[in-house]
């Protein structure tokens, strides 16, 4: 059994000033804009950092990094954008909502998105293969895996008859997301109850009255919300000694039950790559959105002991990490 380790070294997390030293100004400058925070999003702001220096760019060094976090205020986003192209950076680098602001801001300035939404049907690019503007990025999988997510759950506690499903529905996955269980939860005989959560206080509010209602497991939706907000939910979950699972690949390392997913981190990392080949002159247009193909299962074994969940060994044998 493997145990990983993660690298959760932001760099300069916090903005530098716009107008810096005459040195700083004749860096190229990067706009990292992102609507969750610095540390929830600390090990996917790494993977974008290796990916950059994969080109040859190392922050602070040869290259500046303006961050804009909106810390789940997604109202902000705009104005940060705006902010950013007023400034002329280089590139401008979002997760799903901040390339949507900066969509929104620009038609001319690079923008690569990390994101694990389809980036055709957000209307980011034309194509995969020919992204046809100024942006393009890379993609994981995150409406694609809750189904499973569910099967998986549903299999380590078969004898619940209703399973919830915790999701944001100001997300822009959401009602993809809510057609996948519900389907998937029809496919497997058993009830999905839907808990609605957009903000702080409704995550413990949906999650308390589930719990009331005789509730023993929910499956975590994709968002930016959820991942900021993974540490209240795991906490809920641990209270009403609930099974759990995420489509965010670092829930079971926090200390959830389960994650099933593809990785974020290693879309952060190609959309680093991608970012110093655009600062280096290659066009977005001839750059085709990547993929994370690679997936994996991790499961808590310390916290289903203190949930007193019994993993099954045929659970245990199809996980790529087991967390003891």
């Amino acid at each position: 059994m493997k145990r990983r380790t993660f690298i959760v070294g932001l760099g300069s997390a916090a903005a530098l000033p716009m107008a810096a030293s005459a040195q700083q100004s004749a860096l190229p400058v990067i706009g990292f804009l992102h609507s969750g925070s610095a540390a929830s999003f600390a090990p996917m702001v790494a993977g974008f950092l290796r990916g950059l220096a994969e080109t040859g760019y190392v922050e602070g060094q040869n290259v500046v990094i303006e961050y804009r976090w909106a810390e789940n205020q997604n109202n902000r986003l705009p104005a940060m954008a705006a902010d950013l192209v007023r400034h002329q950076v280089a590139v401008i680098v979002g997760n799903t909502e901040g390339t949507l602001a900066a969509k929104s801001a620009t038609a001319a300035i690079p923008i690569v998105f990390t994101s694990g939404v389809d980036p055709i049907r957000l209307g980011l690019v034309a194509s995969l293969n020919r992204p046809g503007s100024n942006i393009t990025g890379a993609k994981w999988f995150s409406v694609d895996v809750s189904a499973k997510s569910l099967q998986l759950l549903h299999e380590l506690v078969p004898q619940a008859g209703t399973i919830g499903f915790l999701v944001d529905p100001k997300f822009p996955t959401a009602a993809d997301q809510l057609h996948e269980m519900q389907e998937a939860a029809r496919s497997l005989g058993i009830q999905l109850r839907v808990l609605r959560a957009g903000a702080e206080n409704e995550i413990d509010t949906e999650i308390a009255a589930f719990a009331q209602q005789g509730g023993s497991a929910f499956v975590v939706g994709d968002g930016t919300l959820m991942v900021v907000k993974r540490d209240q939910i795991i906490a809920r979950a641990a209270r009403y000694a609930m099974a759990t699972i995420s489509t965010f690949e670092l829930f079971a390392a926090s200390g959830g039950l389960m994650s099933y997913s593809s990785s974020s981190i290693d879309s952060y990392r190609r959309a680093g790559v991608y970012t110093g080949r655009i600062l280096r002159g290659a066009k977005p247009a001839d750059l085709p959105v990547e993929q994370s193909t690679k997936f994996d299962f991790v499961i808590n074994l310390k916290t289903a002991k203190a949930l007193g969940v019994t993993v099954p060994a045929g659970i245990l044998a199809i996980a790529d990490e087991v967390i003891e």
